[in-house]
């Protein structure tokens, strides 16, 4: 198989080729470093690509010839969001205040997907310290949609979305804490998946809010997303918020989800909370025909009414900036990372102010100081403490909800990619993207972005979300990959296909803008 077809088969795909031995774990890796190499200096997707890569694709090829019992993943390359610490490459969580630096240990997503045989290719750019919404707060510069340069990927993990939907990986680790793997999934038409928080160990994720936090994958289909939950969920004695319960495959949940069995009978939600002023009049429309294809094949429409959910965004940004403003006082220029001192010298407050006036970005400075002013004497009360009843108050409309429904779909975000540059400087219109994806993390729940067609208006890619309650993850997944099976089906076939990459000369700004329908 050429390079090209190589880096557009599915980890899956993948998988079955390594197994059967029609193709080596050294020829996979280097078409996507190919791959990366071509493409990276239009989309940006990647902080740093594993020098190692190909020694342990070669390690894999010869543990599989001298006859090792290796997983089914084994040689499969994977892209790591860079807020997730590893030995081998620099840990930076896309900040200037942790350039260069060398973790000593894994995060524990990273060491089991090493124990897998996956095969790292580097390390995904981000909004610093996973705060935004369009990568465009990275340190390092921003990511470009794959879809339309000119486009912002989404965020936090915009280079994650981007590196799989550029086909410079088939798959890749993202975190959620608001919907920073959901949303890029959406702007970018990739599959991206919260799980259940706890679900996957957090140990070794560079802590941005600890309550709302989770790890999780994103990939081009459903079932590849499953296949990288299944390896990398499960307990962690090092993360205490861990759940100790025993998980289904995820894999297999897709499998039984694609055939489309599982639809019949199935009352699907819709929040009335979270449709209408907002939302782009295209996603509306493709929101509502995949509610109709659900419907279709047996599936009952129910409307839901979440009163609380208005007031999701509001609480989101009061919680999450308190538990930034405690996380990143580990930054002090003291243990790790960089050091500013005045000149002449200075005492150990004047060099911790020194460093992180200088290490921190604007919009990381902007949530540290709204939420130690939300923890203050005098104000934590009104303000920490009152959203976190409002975050109990969604929690109980998410059962009222469960109670009547399996599932909970909304669009995934209320627009398409919007341009680079349009909103960076409305810190308000940027926080609104996560509109549909904060309740989720409130709550605590799982949820899932799945590709649900092209936007009328700029034939952009756009997303649907299902939710389900607490540890349902594997509902999600059949229900996310029945309702693939009939996008593919309504669209011809997989929405990545109509990718303006696939149909590109050459690697140029216009070629790619260009295949856009």
């Amino acid at each position: 198989m050429s390079a090209t077809e190589l880096t557009h088969l599915s980890a899956a795909e993948l998988s079955a080729k390594l197994t059967a031995g029609e193709v080596s774990a050294a020829e996979v890796t280097e078409a996507h470093l190919k791959r990366i190499a071509d493409v990276e200096p239009h989309v940006h997707a990647f902080l740093y690509v594993n020098e190692q890569a190909a020694a342990v694709a070669a390690d894999i090829d010869a543990r599989r010839a001298a006859g090792e019992e290796l997983g089914p993943l084994a040689g499969v390359p994977l892209a790591i969001k860079d807020v997730l610490v590893t030995t081998d490459m620099p840990s930076t969580s896309g900040s200037k205040i942790l350039e260069g630096w060398m973790s000593p240990y894994d995060a524990t997503v990273v060491s089991r997907s090493r124990a897998a045989g996956l095969v790292p290719l580097g390390k995904t750019n981000m909004d610093e310290f996973a705060m935004g919404s369009s990568t465009e707060h990275s340190a390092y510069g921003p990511t470009h949609n794959p879809w339309a340069l000119d486009r912002i990927p989404g965020g936090s993990g915009g280079g994650s979305a981007a590196a799989v939907a550029a086909f410079e990986a088939p798959f890749a680790l993202g975190s959620d804490t608001g919907g920073s793997i959901r949303q890029p999934a959406h702007v970018t038409g990739t599959v991206g998946v919260k799980p259940t928080y706890g679900a996957v160990s957090r140990y070794g994720a560079i802590a941005l809010a600890s309550s709302l936090d989770q790890v999780g994958p994103c990939s081009r289909s459903v079932l590849d997303a499953g296949l990288l939950q299944d390896v990398i969920g499960g307990h962690d004695h090092h993360d205490s918020t861990s759940l100790k319960d025993a998980w289904p495959s995820m894999a297999a949940a897709a499998r039984e989800g694609a055939t489309g069995e599982v639809l019949k009978g199935l009352r699907v939600g819709v929040v009335k909370q979270l449709q209408g002023d907002g939302i782009q009049a295209g996603v509306a429309q493709r929101f509502s025909e995949s509610l109709a294809l659900l419907q279709a094949q047996g599936a009952e429409i129910v409307e839901i009414d979440a009163p609380h959910f208005e007031y999701a965004v509001a609480a989101y940004y009061l919680i999450l900036p308190a538990e930034a403003s405690s996380n990143l006082a580990k930054f002090d220029s003291v243990r790790f990372g960089l050091r500013v001192t005045p000149e002449g010298g200075g005492t150990v407050e004047q060099v911790m102010a020194a460093t992180r006036e200088a290490g921190f970005g604007p919009e990381v400075k902007r949530r540290i100081i709204l939420g130690t002013y939300a923890l203050s004497a005098g104000y934590y009360d009104a303000y920490y403490g009152s959203a976190q009843k409002v975050r109990t108050l969604i929690q109980r409309d998410f059962a009222s909800a469960f109670a009547q429904v399996d599932v909970i779909a909304s669009p995934s975000a209320p627009t398409t990619a919007f341009k680079l540059g349009e909103k960076v400087d409305d810190p308000m219109a940027m926080y609104l993207n996560d509109i549909t994806t904060i309740p989720a993390n409130l709550a605590g729940i799982p949820g899932i972005s799945v590709p649900n067609g092209l936007a009328p208006e700029d034939g952009l890619p756009v997303g649907i979300q299902f939710m389900a309650p607490a540890c349902e993850d594997a509902r999600l997944y059949r229900v996310g990959a029945a309702l693939e099976a009939l996008v593919e089906a309504e669209w011809g076939g997989p929405l990545w296909a109509k990718s303006p990459l696939l149909t590109a000369a050459g690697l140029s700004d216009t070629s790619l803008t260009a295949g856009r329908a």
